[in-house]
């Protein structure tokens, strides 16, 4: 089963150009079985999805993208935001009372890989492997379609030190962008609980949607 885990919409993420609307349209035409909507620091009601889900005949998952002090966190499993989840700490805390699961977004970005040697690349992964943000996390953002090749090379390289599953998302913000990668999983997902267990589990591994890397 076919999940795309990060997708972003407006109104709701600020920066997004897309209606859900328009990306569940598109979503749609390219094999998806389902969508996580994970606005920024913003959550969709159960009911609301459950509407949309219903009218487009695509299943949709509550989810969020936090923002914490030590980066953006893909959140599974809770209702609302509350003050202090920007302390990651904090967040973790919410995410174990409601039996949710936390993974790491796109975790290359900020470590200035742009042009960067093999050895020092070496250093980076050894540097990042040893921050302390990555032992609240279930599972690593391997494959995000905003990422270029070497950046997602760099996040599942990472994800392998930590022995954390990866992920795979296409950070989708405007018509264009879902299609690039996405989670599959082993067994079906039919709702939030379904997904937050199977993440648990480790039921899943990240794929590329894209011919060209098939």
């Amino acid at each position: 089963m076919l999940i795309d885990l990060h997708t972003h919409t407006a109104p709701k993420s600020y920066d997004a150009l897309q209606t859900p609307e328009e990306l569940v349209l598109e979503a749609n035409g390219l094999g998806l079985d389902a969508l996580c909507l994970t606005e920024h620091d913003t959550f969709w009601e159960a009911a609301e999805l459950r509407k949309l889900s219903k009218r487009h005949g695509l299943l949709l998952l509550p989810g969020c993208e936090v923002n914490t002090d030590e980066g953006h966190f893909l959140a599974f499993g809770l209702e609302e935001y509350v003050f202090g989840m920007h302390k990651l700490s904090f967040l973790r805390q919410r995410v174990d009372q409601a039996g949710g699961v936390l993974v790491a977004a796109h975790p290359y970005r900020r470590r200035g890989l742009a042009g960067i040697c093999p050895k020092d690349l070496e250093s980076r992964l050894t540097r990042a492997s040893q921050e302390g943000s990555f032992k609240y996390c279930d599972a690593i953002e391997g494959l995000n379609g905003r990422g270029t090749k070497d950046e997602n090379s760099f996040s599942l390289r990472l994800g392998q030190r930590l022995g954390l599953e990866a992920t795979g998302g296409s950070d989708s913000h405007s018509t264009g962008d879902v299609g690039t990668y996405a989670t599959r999983f082993d067994n079906r997902v039919e709702s939030l609980e379904d997904l937050v267990r199977e993440l648990k589990e480790g039921r899943f591994c990240s794929v590329s949607l894209k011919a060209e890397e098939c």
